[in-house]
């Protein structure tokens, strides 16, 4: 009747990196940072983990002086997130049917 999670995805800071990355298709680090309620360190970590899921892309450069991380959705990601989402909606849509059952009796 459910759908597994994808346990890349159902975290807390890596759901909020893919739904970001998910709009904009491609983002810095600093933009991540900005948005999401986290340390450097652990969204470095969490960034690495959808890298190595294949989720992301990486990419090192520099802007003037100064070292820029850019990181891109695949399409992978992409269909990953989508799966997850229909997921969760799953969950929810059965939490909904059942309460609304409850409230009627």
């Amino acid at each position: 009747m459910f759908n597994d999670l994808d346990p890349v995805l159902h975290s807390q800071v890596r759901l909020a990196i893919m739904t970001l990355l998910i709009g904009v298709k491609s983002a810095e680090f600093g933009f991540l940072f900005e948005n999401i309620n986290t340390t450097k360190g652990n969204l470095s970590f969490q960034l690495t983990k959808l890298k190595e899921a294949e989720y992301i892309t990486i990419t090192k450069s520099f802007k003037g002086n100064y070292p820029l991380t850019t990181c891109a959705i695949t399409e992978k990601g992409i269909h990953a997130y989508e799966n997850y989402v229909q997921a969760m909606e799953t969950y929810f849509s059965e939490f909904k049917n059942k309460h609304n059952k409850n409230l009627k009796k």
